[in-house]
């Protein structure tokens, strides 16, 4: 199969491109520019906001990933780059494959479990409704961008991606050197819940998302074993061979973080992949501490 992929160079998209390909299919990054004459990559102009898949050829599969990353703290121009860069950007992707002669049979677009919002330990599966909250409307707008490419005909995946982990980056990688030096702890009461999939399974989730026909919408893409906080901090510290019994106050991290703190770190999310499951998807790391003796073995 030939994929067009947008954020090719991000922490998934570097993982997934060398992934497909050794799969044996082809992958066309979607970048912001291009060299001159170079059809191995098709392009967005930021300046007009034209996309350019005329030179790429045909595309069976395109996979959406671009996004400004959400880390950090959200100054109100922060925030409108992270809502333009995943509706905007989203929403002028889904109405040009839809123009295309020759459509591509399925487009997977990135969601977030933030989708959710901060819900405590209710058990949120792909039906339960939206949360409240910036990232909650973000996701839930990031999703309906879609709805062009859905009108033609193209076969529309919204994969809500709990917390990634891997060693080359994403949350886990920036953990590792504070519960190295024996800094780690809970973060706040530590009993919020982390929705979270080892990298190699979100790879393999994509992978049986295309492969299944009868998947549309959206599809929590997490493990079966959500963790708390508290869970997640005692078996990083187990794996690493390190103490971690710093906890790390609330305020400290609204000083640092502002409204992000709350709806990132501190939010809790118990989503469950009840799509994958019930399409008959396998999780090989589906256990956390397992999952992070692989990462970092």
């Amino acid at each position: 199969m030939r994929f067009l992929l947008s954020g090719s160079t991000g922490f998934v998209g570097s993982a997934l491109a060398p992934w497909l390909r050794a799969q044996g299919h082809e992958v066309i990054p979607l970048v912001r520019h291009r060299a001159r004459h170079d059809v191995s990559v098709a392009s967005w102009d930021p300046t007009t906001g034209a996309l350019n898949l005329e030179t790429c050829g045909p595309i069976d599969a395109v996979l959406h990933l671009a996004g400004e990353n959400i880390a950090g703290r959200w100054t109100r121009a922060k925030k409108q780059r992270i809502l333009d860069s995943r509706v905007a950007g989203t929403r002028l992707l889904s109405e040009t494959i839809a123009g295309l002669d020759r459509r591509p049979v399925v487009m997977i677009s990135a969601s977030a479990v933030g989708y959710y919002g901060d819900r405590g330990d209710e058990v949120l599966d792909e039906g339960s409704r939206a949360g409240v909250g910036f990232l909650a409307d973000v996701c839930r707008q990031w999703e309906a961008a879609t709805a062009s490419a859905a009108a033609a005909g193209i076969r529309v995946v919204n994969l809500r991606m709990g917390v990634v982990l891997g060693a080359k980056g994403g949350a886990l990688a920036r953990m590792l050197l504070p519960f190295r030096l024996g800094l780690g702890g809970r973060i706040g009461s530590g009993r919020q819940y982390m929705s979270w999939i080892a990298i190699d399974d979100l790879l393999a989730a994509v992978h049986h998302v295309i492969s299944m026909p009868a998947i549309t919408g959206p599809v929590n893409a997490v493990s079966p074993q959500p963790i708390t906080n508290r869970e997640f901090t005692r078996a990083l510290g187990t794996v690493l061979a390190r103490p971690a019994i710093l906890p790390v106050p609330p305020v400290s991290l609204r000083l640092v973080f502002g409204e992000a703190a709350d709806q990132m770190i501190l939010a809790s999310c118990r989503a469950v992949p009840q799509r994958l499951e019930q399409t008959g998807f396998v999780f090989r790391f589906g256990d956390l501490e397992g999952a992070l003796r692989h990462i970092l073995a």
